[in-house]
């Protein structure tokens, strides 16, 4: 029956997925508690099967290589910069500068898995072993790489109270129900937040931005910055309304301009990488429809109690670790906006971690880090082949890296000024934002409780599901 499923996919036509997708929650051996429409499940659950969880998961993962289809130039002729990208891997989603800043983690019943991502080299030589062309693959293929990225976390399904403020709703009854597959995105924010302030830091003099910490107001330090902050009290100057990060020093040393200033929480109080992690359930989504399985995007488990894991009570979230290195300010003072007042959730020990304390001795090392991934060996501009293989000619692609810009010194200067502020001042990196995101929404696949469809809905609303029994054998 693999053949049959595998040739009912390849032949489904994408305008028909986007019609027929809907949300169906009820899994089989799911009850339903509606008064005079309630229903009891005779069914035991039934979990996914592994070629339909390698289907699933191969739709969030890389799918080949991008092309660097821009300019080098300017309209006026000066340089543009030519480096953005953090990968030279595609993915099945689109990111910021491709920066591919979104893990999934998949829960079933055997456990919570992380599921890798491999790019670069690491991609190369996984697609040199597996057909890159899903309409290749066999069955043995979509296993094989399902198996070559995922990674065990922790034993068992997320566990918590089946209640408010773990569960919203009646997502309570029905979410992560035993046999149900889940995906469950988080967005590192970390080094998206470090290349988008290379990236805005790389713009020609006169038009780099001065940064602002809208959160803080101006506070002078040495002699020129308080002569400046009584001028401006006074109506000689304009008024400061904000802290320049890096101080007065930046706004006149001849880098950065006040005339493009950004507020630093504003530009990135998502780092501008959290689409992805959208465009992911999308996909996922929609192939789920694909398969005949039922498909729910809802909201997850509420935070900060999915981040926490504490086997002995029972409450078995991810595990992330927490950290919040500044003390609480004193009674006289104000405590910062959230989140950076909350503890940061910066990863997982050795599995999944952030570039900020604790797992960088600074933040220089951690800016250091971001430019030594893109432009060292093995990273998307320091590695020819790795950089061409989608141009025709690899000279063309050698002649584009020869012309490429990389960050200019007092890009990579002001870029550690900035972050290293942010954690001087906050004690914790990002500050505006969380190392790691939780969009608060997650994606759930089951094989439906067709039963219950044939009772309540009309008949075409399950009906791919109902036939997708006897295609995939379930």
């Amino acid at each position: 029956m693999t053949a049959a499923g595998l040739a009912d996919l390849f032949s489904y036509p994408v305008a028909s997925c986007l019609q027929d997708r809907r949300t169906r929650r009820v899994a089989q051996g799911v009850s339903v508690r509606s008064g005079e429409t309630s229903y009891e499940s005779a069914n035991e659950p039934s979990p996914l099967t592994p070629l339909e969880e390698a289907i699933l998961i191969a739709s969030t993962g890389p799918t080949g290589w991008v092309m660097h289809d821009g300019p080098l130039d300017k309209p006026n002729g000066t340089p543009e910069l030519g480096t953005p990208f953090m990968h030279v891997t595609g993915r099945a989603a689109s990111s910021a500068d491709n920066c591919q800043a979104t893990s999934l983690f998949m829960i079933n019943d055997e456990a919570i898995w992380l599921l890798e991502r491999p790019r670069e080299q690491a991609a190369l030589d996984l697609f040199k072993e597996i057909p890159p062309r899903w309409e290749d693959r066999s069955e043995a293929d979509w296993l094989a790489y399902a198996k070559a990225v995922k990674r065990k976390v922790h034993d068992g399904r997320l566990q918590f109270p089946r209640e408010w403020p773990y569960y919203l709703g009646w997502n309570a009854q029905h979410s992560n129900a035993p046999g149900t597959t889940c995906f469950l995105p988080v967005v590192d924010h970390t080094r998206q937040y470090i290349n988008g302030l290379l990236i805005l830091l790389s713009e020609p003099h006169g038009k780099v931005p001065l940064f602002l910490d809208e959160w803080r107001p101006f506070r002078p330090r040495g002699a020129a910055e308080w002569v400046a902050w009584l001028a401006a009290k006074v109506g000689v100057i304009d008024p400061i309304p904000y802290q320049p990060i890096g101080g007065l020093a930046r706004a006149r040393g001849g880098f950065a301009t006040p005339d493009a200033p950004l507020p630093i929480g504003a530009v990135f109080a998502d780092s501008r990488t959290d689409p992805e992690a959208y465009f992911l359930l999308q996909n996922l989504m929609l192939m789920g429809e694909a398969l005949r399985l039922g498909g729910w995007v809802h909201g997850t488990p509420l935070i900060p109690g999915i981040w926490h894991r504490d086997e002995e009570k029972g409450h078995l979230g991810l595990g992330f670790r927490e950290h919040l290195s500044k003390p609480a300010p004193g009674r006289r003072r104000r405590w910062p906006p959230v989140p950076a007042s909350q503890p940061n959730f910066v990863g997982i020990d050795g599995v999944l971690e952030g570039l900020c304390p604790p797992y960088v001795t600074d933040m220089d090392a951690a800016v250091d880090q971001v430019i030594e991934e893109k432009f060292a060996a093995g990273g998307p501009y320091g590695s020819p082949e790795l950089f061409g293989v989608l141009y025709r000619h690899k000279e063309d692609a050698a002649s584009y890296l020869r012309r490429a810009q990389p960050h200019p010194p007092e890009a990579v200067k002001y870029t550690k000024e900035i972050c290293r502020y942010l954690v001087e001042t906050y004690g914790r990196f990002p500050a505006h934002t969380d190392a790691f995101h939780l969009p608060g929404i997650w994606v759930q696949f089951s094989h439906l409780e067709i039963e219950y469809y044939d009772r309540f809905g009309t008949p075409g609303h399950a009906q791919r599901a109902a036939e997708g029994r006897e295609i995939w054998d379930r």
